[in-house]
């Protein structure tokens, strides 16, 4: 199965943009009216001097368009002057048209009225009249890269406490305004600049779906300012969000990300941005723009930083122009990016699935929107597992089908259709390892998992009363294992942190019917058997050992990363690098060339030495020389080029 690491193309070149959200720190949203050509240029340089080349830009809607059929002049061309100063040293610009929304609050036109942004034809042809208009001004400049339409239309459009726009509405707003960029003569990549916030993605329905406005666009951007409980899934939060914004398959941009220095000490916003940087990658990020490139401090009266004054510190220079341990870190994810030559690679292939059911992005008959946020943490905390195991996992939809793969893991996957279910056991009577872990879900109606032919599956027969759910009273989930698993080994025993509440905190009593018992809990019941079918096998897990995970703080890494371990041993999974310590990720990506590189991403809080497994060995990117063991510093990240043995092909 092919991993989307799709890139924006320019010109039918793969381009890899890397940059910065951009407001001078001389207004802010206002700098159009406090325009300062000597400043701008300034925070330019040190952006350059530091790795970046793209800047994501923005036309305050109230300033650029005062009147419905009138352009201010004056802030077209301090814009004009903006795209000049890019060009004089080196960068592009991606230009924002309808910025309405910014940084915690909205700012209207003064003669919106009140209009539906999506659904009033008259404010429809108002917007698609501006974008075409400033499409026309600025097409051929040799600093624009690219376009986006909005800046997060789903909060500026809709209130929270507003109605979901109807879905045909957004769909049809997000087709006239690409059409208007077009009109306007722009043949550069168009996105819609929404967040990546649709159904697919998040589980919400606010009337975007990525799979739908992705059919118009060129690339996806996601805005990722997500927070956790746990460190590894928060480093891995704008990753896990990049593979599910692939779902139209079409290039990922990581659009927005970044933190406020009053959330964070510098150190630790440093290993922020190179976690987030490294892991995005390996989840098929393929362009990055931090938010945003300096600090506000002569703003703190303006809004919106005088009622947000938190967001006067996302910069990853300060006010001064001095660069930030963010800003460090994008400079040394370039050099890294120039070394791999990273526009001509892209992400090995895969035989391992993550299945993505279709009750995140569709709603069906009776089913209920709490599902959702149950889909989406455990899987989530499954691909933890798997990052952590050196799964070079993939994605799969129900929607696009299920792709041939060796395994196929389904954490706490409490609902699947039918014809997918089928689809499963076929795949499974033909060779492949399927895994479940069992979950009765978090809400009460409804309650247990709609799966059918569960015991025919799994070689059980469950021992479930109807309505009722067999509660897990222990703190800890313990699993001795009965037989050797994969990399385990008979008499091993795994720990599990217990979490969830009166519907999720339970397991699955049964009997085997012929399948093996692999482990038992404390209790002596069976807790992973598996059972052979055809050319394959199906693997049950009894507890949602993801879903514990995923209600715990604190709780990684877990020994769920060894279960997913030994389910890819029994799969006859190829793992291109691993590492056997849980704490540092390790994948590869292959250059077109057939160059192979490793990188090794740890979540390790002090210094540790590592020696990774691989098919050949490891080389330093600069020297050559071989490399055997890697030290890592705290949360630190190395890439290396991994060759192949003499013998191998």
């Amino acid at each position: 199965m092919r991993r989307n690491s799709a890139k924006v193309r320019v010109d039918g070149e793969p381009a890899v943009w890397l940059g910065a959200n951009f407001w001078s720190r001389t207004g802010g949203p206002l700098m159009w009216r406090n325009y300062d050509p000597a400043v701008v240029r300034s925070e330019l340089e040190v952006l350059a001097e530091n790795g970046l080349r793209q800047t994501r830009s923005f036309f305050y809607w109230p300033d650029f368009m005062p009147e419905p059929d009138r352009i201010d002049e004056e802030k077209a061309a301090h814009f004009a002057d903006f795209l000049d100063a890019h060009t004089e040293i080196g960068m592009t610009s991606i230009p924002t048209f309808i910025v309405g929304h910014m940084s915690g609050d909205n700012w209207d036109p003064a003669w919106r009225g009140g209009r539906d942004l999506y659904a009033d034809v008259w404010l429809v042809a108002r917007q698609a009249w501006f974008v075409e208009r400033m499409s026309e001004r600025f097409a051929g400049h040799p600093a624009v890269a690219g376009w986006l339409i909005s800046n997060e239309m789903p909060i500026y459009g809709r209130l929270r406490h507003e109605p979901v726009a109807p879905a045909e509405h957004v769909l049809s707003w997000a087709q006239l305004m690409v059409q208007a960029v077009r009109a306007g003569g722009a043949r550069q990549p168009v996105s819609l600049g929404d967040g990546a916030w649709g159904i697919e993605v998040t589980g919400v329905d606010n009337g975007f779906s990525v799979r739908d406005t992705g059919a118009l666009v060129d690339f996806v951007g996601p805005h990722v300012y997500r927070m956790d409980s746990d460190p590894v899934r928060q480093h891995l939060n704008a990753a896990f969000v990049c593979e599910l914004s692939a779902v139209a398959g079409k290039p990922v941009v990581l659009e927005e990300f970044g933190l406020s220095s009053d959330h964070v000490s510098a150190q630790n916003a440093g290993h922020y941005y190179r976690q987030t940087l490294h892991t995005s990658l390996l989840a098929g990020a393929t362009g990055w723009l931090a938010w945003n490139n300096t600090d506000y401090d002569g703003l703190v009266a303006q809004e919106p930083y005088s009622h947000h004054p938190f967001e006067m510190h996302f910069g990853i220079t300060d006010h001064t122009g001095a660069p930030k341990p963010p800003l460090l870190e994008l400079d040394s994810f370039a050099r890294t990016l120039d070394a791999v030559d990273f526009p001509r690679c892209s992400r090995t292939d895969t035989e391992v699935a993550l299945l993505v059911s279709e009750y995140l992005e569709h709603g069906y008959p009776y089913a209920q929107a709490d599902d959702r946020p149950l889909i989406f943490t455990t899987l989530r905390q499954g691909y933890v597992a798997a990052r952590e195991a050196d799964l070079p996992v993939g994605f799969v939809r129900e929607r696009d089908g299920v792709e041939d793969c060796a395994l196929y893991l389904l954490p706490c996957v409490k609902q699947v259709q039918g014809p997918t279910w089928l689809a499963l056991r076929e795949r499974v009577a033909a060779g492949s390892v399927l895994y479940l872990s069992y979950c009765a879900g978090e809400v009460e109606h409804h309650r247990g998992a709609w799966l059918p032919y569960l015991d025919e599956t799994f070689g059980v027969e469950k021992q479930l009363a109807y309505g009722l759910v067999d509660a897990v009273e222990d703190e800890h989930v313990e699993f001795t294992f009965t037989e050797d698993f994969g990399g385990i080994e008979a008499g091993e025993v795994l720990r599990f942190r217990v979490g969830g509440n009166e519907h999720s905190r339970t397991f699955l009593p049964v009997v085997p019917r012929g399948a093996k018992v692999v482990a038992t809990d404390a209790h002596g019941r069976p807790a992973l058997l598996r059972h052979v079918t055809g050319e394959g096998q199906a693997v049950l897990c009894t507890y949602p050992l993801e879903h514990f995970a995923a209600s715990n703080a604190r709780v990684n890494p877990e020994p769920t990363y060894r279960i997913y371990a030994a389910l890819a041993a029994v799969a006859g999974v190829r793992r291109p690098v691993v590492v056997d310590r849980p704490e540092v990720f390790a994948d590869a990506l292959v250059h077109e060339d057939g160059r192979r590189f490793a990188w090794l991403v740890g979540q390790n809080a002090e210094p540790i030495t590592v020696t990774p497994r691989v098919e050949g060995s490891l080389h330093d990117l600069v020297t050559g020389a071989e490399v055997p063991e890697i030290e890592l510093l705290p949360y630190g990240v190395r890439v290396l080029e991994l060759r192949p043995s003499p013998e191998l092909p």
